[in-house]
């Protein structure tokens, strides 16, 4: 059961909200408290001003709206930031960083210069987490969407995550003739999923140890769900299955994951007063558990974010953290 009744006026930044997990959990968040305020943070504001108004017809509440963010620009994370700190929005309690992407017919590049994969799956993120710290409510909640992906034992359908340092993942190499783009990119999503996990981890306890704030940072695991627009660079006989066929199972098995499902208890994570005190954790649902045994690396979490510092040019004004 999602908490109920709190007379606060609190807003709810999420990233990607305009389909799939994002909307699905806008929805059930915006459906909990008409005092719930949500900003979709999206690239396409066409689609998000459509995906606002379906919003707000299927949830009675009219406290929706939505703000572009392309997390392939770092320019356009900080315009984000400059705007919505001068709107007359209430105060940001909740950060979900829910947009993601898989790229896997050829490498891409964001505005800055970076693999794409990795520049908007993590380091867009990053900066637009450190640069919203301080507005953030003292008891607020952030949440990183990861994956099983991360996690080597789980043995999904998607190429195992390959962690180096953070530099080789913005600029990688090329590709060897031996070396297909399919796992590549497979491998680079996977890898990315793993350093939202380490920023999680990282994020809580640099939150804990450097402010007086109570802020929770958490890593959440969707698990698979079918139609949600991942496979969108696949193959075509993978976009077929991904697509439409799993889609048709998930209606006949009631036990598979739905981004309506999956949407409610990212929303609860958000919302329950059972998670308030919870940080540095990795959910599968709402089912606590563990992460990959490679993602407790306390020496790739720390080289992640020094790099991510000086890949985003983070100065000590964009952040109430240390940058060193």
């Amino acid at each position: 059961m999602l908490t109920k009744g709190d007379p606060r006026k609190r807003t709810f930044i999420i990233t990607g909200g305009n389909s799939g997990l994002g909307y699905a959990s806008a929805k059930h968040i915006a459906k909990a408290d008409h005092n719930h305020h949500i900003v979709l943070a999206c690239r396409n504001a066409a689609k998000a001003n459509e995906a606002v108004h379906s919003l707000i017809r299927e949830t009675d509440n009219p406290n929706i709206t939505s703000m572009e963010l392309d997390l392939a620009s770092l320019a356009s994370v900080r315009n984000f930031v400059t705007q919505f700190i001068a709107a007359d929005y209430p105060p940001l309690y909740s950060l979900i960083c829910n947009a993601g992407l898989i790229l896997v017919d050829k490498t891409y590049y964001t505005k800055d210069g970076f693999e794409s994969t990795f520049g908007i799956n993590h380091l867009g993120h990053f900066l637009l987490v450190n640069r919203l710290l301080d507005n953030m409510d003292d008891s607020g909640r952030i949440l990183f969407v990861s994956s099983g992906t991360h996690d080597p034992a789980q043995k999904t359908i998607v190429a195992v995550p390959v962690y180096n340092n953070a530099r080789l993942l913005a600029y990688p190499k090329k590709l060897n003739e031996d070396e297909k783009m399919l796992t590549v990119g497979q491998r680079r999503y996977s890898t990315s999923k793993l350093c939202n996990i380490y920023c999680a981890y990282e994020l809580a306890e640099r939150i804990k140890q450097q402010t007086n704030k109570n802020i929770t940072v958490n890593a959440f695991n969707p698990g698979q769900m079918p139609g949600t627009g991942f496979s969108r660079t696949f193959p075509l006989f993978m976009k077929i299955i991904l697509k439409n066929i799993l889609p048709v199972l998930a209606l006949l098995r009631p036990s598979m994951i739905t981004a309506d499902k999956s949407g409610k208890a990212l929303a609860s994570l958000v919302l329950n007063s059972e998670f308030g005190g919870m940080t540095g954790k990795y959910f599968d649902g709402t089912r606590e558990v563990k992460s990959s045994e490679l993602s407790y690396s306390r020496e790739n979490r720390e080289e992640l974010w020094r790099t991510s510092v000086e890949l985003t040019k983070m100065d000590k004004s964009e952040t109430i953290l240390n940058v060193d």
